[in-house]
Order: C-alpha cells, then structure tokens, then sequence
C-alpha cells in the first residue's frame, strides 16, 4: 500500500513499483484514516508511509494497526530519519529518491519479510513512542472510527487487561496498549502513576482523602475517586 497525502508522490512511486514484477500495489491512500481502514480490511505485507500528513501523521497511523507488516517511512523531511531507524522500519526514503534507492528500500522490507524479522506495527508503535518524546494527542480506534484526544483533555487514564481506558470529557475510551508504555508517552511532568491502575493527570486533582489509616484516594473535579498507592503518594508529593 502506498499512503501518501500528494497525489505526484503517489504517482512517483507507482510509477517505479511498476518495474518491480514481483511487487502489487494493492491500494492508494491519501491520508492516515483511509490508512488504517485500508490495512484492516487488504493485510498488506509492505507499506510506503509518508510520516508529515494531515489528521493523522506516519508514526500515529502505525500505532493504530496491529498487524505484521514491513514499514517504508517516506518523506521529505530528514528530522524524522532517526527515529525511524532507531524503531526498525525497513528503510527510509527520503523525497527526492532515485529507483535505484527505491530498489534498495524494496529489498530490505523483502529481506525483513523473508527473514520473519518484521516487527509488526504494534511493537514499532510503542517504540516510536518511547523514542518521541511527549505527545501532545492521543490516537484511539475503535473499530472502523478514529478519535483523537488532546492529552490535556485526558483526566485520568485506567489499566484494563490488554488494554488502557482513557477517560475525557465524560468519554472513556480504549486504546490497545500497555500502562508503561502509555506512560511513556505522556509529560512525566503532567502525569503521575498514582497506582499500578491509574495513570492522573494532576490538573484534574480536586483533593486527597485519607482512607482507612494509610490509605488515600484521589478526588478528582469531575467527582471520580481513584485509588492511591503508597508509592504513587510518593511521586503525587514531588509534583505537587
């Protein structure tokens, strides 16, 4: 699959897959949600991923499908080539390629794919994620619908077996990953692990209680109460 929101890169890159007998390109997306939809219902074995597009970026897309696929992150800004490289991606073109250096890329996502090597986009999501810094968003799926909520909108965030329920607004929503690595990617400034269940977002914090005789809980201003460990008491105190 080639996505990509500009119609000549697309073309482009159509254009020098055609000369590669053993590769199809299955489908054409221009942008991130048609992406997702795309990967969900054709399971390509390679994408061509432009990382700089609208609504949803490269990196943000592959954190929201879940299969094994080899990744080529494509674009024209050469910020983002270590950090695909440090998430194992196959390759990194950088616009403008040569077909000789799209031949190159096509070998190493089919040498990834002989070998088993791939990663799968899950695991090369939460690795971006732990490389990136701070994120500014969350990306949720639901099925075929896309939310995307702004982290200072996040109240609190709750563990749930393979999954993290993200509450905003009123909203509670469940996005398919990890505590820690959910942590990871919000402003350790900002976020505290109150509990090896909760993840609070301190400006959401109304007040503490005392519950029983070490025990507290969190009050938060939309009324919930979440329970705080002795540890996550701890960390709550040195940002407080």
């Amino acid at each position: 699959m080639i996505i990509d929101d500009e119609d000549l890169a697309r073309s482009i890159l159509r254009e020098y897959l055609a000369a590669h007998d053993d590769v199809e390109v299955i489908a054409e997306c221009a942008n991130g949600f048609e992406a997702v939809k795309g990967v969900a219902e054709l399971h390509p074995d390679l994408l061509f991923l432009d990382i700089q597009m609208p609504k949803l970026n490269g990196f943000e897309v592959v954190d929201l499908i879940h299969e094994d696929i080899a990744v080529v992150f494509v674009t024209a800004f050469d910020e983002y080539a270590l950090k695909a490289f440090e998430i194992h991606a196959a390759d990194y073109l950088l616009k403008p390629f040569s077909t000789d250096r799209l031949a190159l890329a096509l070998q190493h996502a089919k040498d990834q794919l002989s070998r088993g090597t791939t990663k799968g986009t899950k695991k090369l999501a939460e690795e971006s994620l732990v490389h990136g810094g701070p994120v500014d968003r969350l990306v949720i799926r639901d099925g075929s619908r896309v939310d995307i909520v702004p982290v200072d909108r996040v109240e609190y965030i709750e563990a749930q077996d393979d999954y993290v329920r993200v509450v905003s607004e009123g909203k509670k929503l469940f996005k398919k990953t990890t505590m820690n690595t959910i942590e990871t990617m919000l402003d350790s400034r900002r976020f505290v692990r109150i509990h090896r269940s909760y993840l609070l977002n301190i400006d959401q914090l109304e007040k503490l209680e005392l519950y029983g005789k070490e025990n507290r809980l969190a009050i938060l201003k939309n009324g919930a109460r979440l329970a705080v460990s002795r540890r996550g008491y701890g960390r709550l105190k040195e940002l407080l």
